[in-house]
């Protein structure tokens, strides 16, 4: 069974405001999260943000600026995740 991604409203605004590597690196990166689940170590900078037990993020281009993605995971079972952050580095909410 795949997994179920879904976008908030604004991280569907940020995402559009990416460069076109920046969105490709992202619709690959939620396209092996949909296939393979959202514990992605094959990103860079993969991990578990502190004080959330199922909010994650990843680099998904480097260099200057640093693009990244934060996702949560909403339901195990029905494998329903939910990205809300697509952009900088340097505006990420953690």
């Amino acid at each position: 069974m795949k997994w179920i991604i879904e976008t908030t409203k604004k991280a569907g605004k940020q995402l559009n405001k990416l460069p076109e590597s920046a969105r490709l690196a992202y619709f690959t990166l939620a396209k092996e999260m949909e296939l393979y689940g959202p514990y992605r170590t094959n990103w860079q900078h993969y991990g578990k943000l502190k004080n959330s037990d199922d909010c994650y993020h990843c680099h998904i281009v480097s260099g200057k600026p640093t693009y990244v993605v934060c996702w949560e995971i909403q339901d195990k079972k029905l494998k329903i995740l939910e990205v809300y952050y697509v952009g900088t580095h340097e505006n990420v909410p953690y």
